[in-house]
């Protein structure tokens, strides 16, 4: 009973906010009498409170620029994670671009869709990235270029980081600053996650979006954790797979301390 009040309570919420905050931002967009990220944050604390989630935050996003986020990947709150705290942009897989809600969302904040599986077109997909990065957007990179279940950081896939190459062969930069960041759900309802209940916060494969959106809705009191490590330069001369293993093993370390010494509810 307190599940399906929960449901109601936050689908309202959703609904009420979105019918007024997706023409605000389509303003937005085509007039620039704001900037487009003011919306945004509102919308994603909407969606974050509506899940009933706590966030707690370790360390800043980088003042430097172009700035490169390299991520993990849990489920698609990590976006509503991040898009209520920072000024980020997203890079997703392409199919993301057609989901009911988070596609519609996506577009509205100018995520740049990357079709990993077609060669052809990633040189195209990595210069609009670069392009962004040295109009001074941090974009975020999920470089598991998958989901985990939340117990282990997935390998980074190396030709993901070709934008950053890409931006200084293009002349755009002299250098990419990229920065780890790990984002790891911790406690339910105050309650640590183990390892068998920690999936209940990811979003795996092609896991259906409204079942798993139900569970979270009538679960609630989710914490989250974003821990935000140091940035480092990524010159014409830095080995792109030693950058994506350094990345890899920075957000493994951060993801591993939050787990084993969580952060309290509050």
């Amino acid at each position: 009973m307190i599940g399906k009040i929960r449901i109601s309570m936050a689908l309202g919420l959703v609904v009420a906010g979105s019918s007024i905050l997706v023409p605000l931002q389509i303003l937005s967009m085509k007039t620039g009498w704001w900037p487009e990220t003011i919306i945004l944050k509102i919308w994603h604390r909407m969606i974050v409170r509506a899940l009933g989630m706590r966030i707690h935050v370790r360390g800043a996003l980088s003042d430097s620029r172009p700035l490169l986020v390299a991520s993990n990947h849990i489920s698609w709150t990590d976006i509503m994670v991040l898009g209520s705290m920072v000024d980020v942009k997203f890079i997703a897989r392409a199919d993301m671009e057609g989901w009911p809600l988070i596609g519609m969302l996506s577009k509205l904040q100018r995520t740049v869709f990357i079709e990993r599986e077609r060669k052809r077109s990633s040189g195209d997909q990595a210069s609009e990235i670069a392009s962004r990065m040295a109009k001074g957007d941090a974009m975020v990179l999920f470089a598991e270029g998958s989901t985990g279940d939340g117990n282990m950081v997935l390998p980074f896939k190396s030709t993901l980081f070709g934008a950053a190459s890409m931006a200084i062969s293009e002349g755009a930069a002299e250098q990419v600053f990229i920065q780890p960041l790990a984002i790891v759900y911790t406690r339910l309802h105050g309650v640590p996650l183990g390892r068998r209940h920690r999936p209940i916060a990811a979003w795996i494969g092609d896991e259906d979006l409204m079942p798993h959106l139900k569970v979270l809705m009538a679960q609630g009191g989710l914490d989250v954790e974003v821990h935000f490590g140091d940035p480092v330069a990524f010159s014409k001369g830095s080995n792109r797979k030693e950058t994506a293993r350094l990345m890899e093993s920075q957000v493994r370390d951060m993801m591993r301390a939050a787990l084993a010494d969580p952060r309290p509810s509050q």
